[in-house]
């Protein structure tokens, strides 16, 4: 009788490595993908890159799922692309594919019978095929303008036949593509922030010129300001500081209430100086179109809460606080 005290370590212990075996396999198959990122890959960006139409990615159940990911990379990216049921464009949806759209079909076989019922209407109005499949002799390869290999040696199901490292390398193939065709179009970090107003993305992505105090709101003095208004533009506009300018509202300094009280613990006749006699000439500053998250950075390497927001002419364009990016809550 086996011991009731054993047999769970024991059955613990073989999921454990069932674990491990599958994500081996996965990361295997991933990893024999290398070798066969050549020209044909090459074709396929080029292909995506000059397309005047749609992308439209299509495939059948796992393969499905899969193709509705990459198409969901591909948008967020700045590439349009949408996901096409292949039965269902059998069936009435077959108009949405025109001349000038590029069609990426996903099929491990390359003999999935729902897309390869789509080919004939593809060629016949001009829009071309790129293929991810398992199976590089298939119908549908021999079919496709260009044909991305992602077979693998095994499943990592233990019978070898639910997909599972084969999405893995489809999925990831696709991923190689995306990130691949980004670079390619100079898609940057304010496109992206553009792409994805919402979420933890979004936050992270935003630009200092939407969070800044600006206007009213922006504490500043000129150079020859008496200590006391200086004093009292600090506490009035609640940031600890203000930005010292010249006639053109140009930069010529910040004051902070730190540097108020060292000058205080120096100076007796403080309030009988000027502004000018106080700032601090070389203050950090950024550009409107600096990320939050750049802002949030800079001030913690250097241990202040305040960034002042300038032009490429050095003119005054707003302040960002700590508390400005706590809202965002970015922390």
């Amino acid at each position: 009788m086996p011991n009731p005290n054993t047999e769970p370590i024991a059955s613990a212990g073989l999921d454990l490595e069932l674990a491990r075996q599958v994500l081996r396999i996965e990361a295997a198959a991933i990893e024999d993908l290398l070798e066969r990122v050549d020209q044909q890959f090459v074709a396929a960006v080029e292909h995506l890159d000059a397309c005047t139409g749609r992308v439209i990615v299509t495939g059948m159940g796992k393969s499905g799922i899969i193709s509705r990911k990459i198409a969901a990379t591909l948008t967020s990216t700045g590439t349009p692309a949408f996901f096409l049921h292949p039965a269902e464009a059998v069936h009435g949806d077959l108009g949405v594919i025109q001349r000038g759209d590029l069609v990426v079909a996903l099929s491990h076989t390359g003999e999935t019978n729902e897309i390869l019922r789509l080919l004939e209407t593809i060629k016949r109005v001009g829009a071309k095929v790129v293929c991810l499949t398992g199976a590089p002799d298939s119908t549908l390869a021999q079919a496709a303008d260009v044909t991305l290999d992602c077979q693998v040696r095994v499943e990592a199901c233990p019978m070898n036949l639910v997909p599972t490292a084969s999405t893995t390398a489809t999925l990831a193939m696709g991923d190689a593509l995306a990130m691949t065709l980004l670079v390619k179009k100079d898609f940057r970090e304010d496109d992206f922030a553009g792409l994805h107003p919402g979420g933890g993305i979004g936050k992270r992505l935003l630009r200092v010129d939407r969070l800044m105090r600006k206007g009213a709101d922006l504490p500043t003095v000129n150079p020859e300001t008496p200590m006391d208004e200086v004093a009292r533009e600090i506490s009035a506009k609640r940031l600890g500081m203000t930005c010292v300018t010249d006639a053109a509202v140009r930069l010529t300094g910040v004051i902070t209430d730190g540097d108020l009280r060292r000058c205080l613990a120096d100076e007796p006749n403080l309030l009988k100086q000027v502004a000018a006699d106080v700032m601090t000439t070389d203050p950090h500053t950024i550009t409107p179109s600096t990320l939050a998250a750049q802002a949030l950075q800079i001030m913690e390497a250097h241990r202040i809460t305040s960034l002042v927001v300038v032009d490429e002419g050095k003119e005054l364009q707003g302040v960002i606080h700590l508390h400005d990016l706590w809202r965002t809550e970015l922390f």
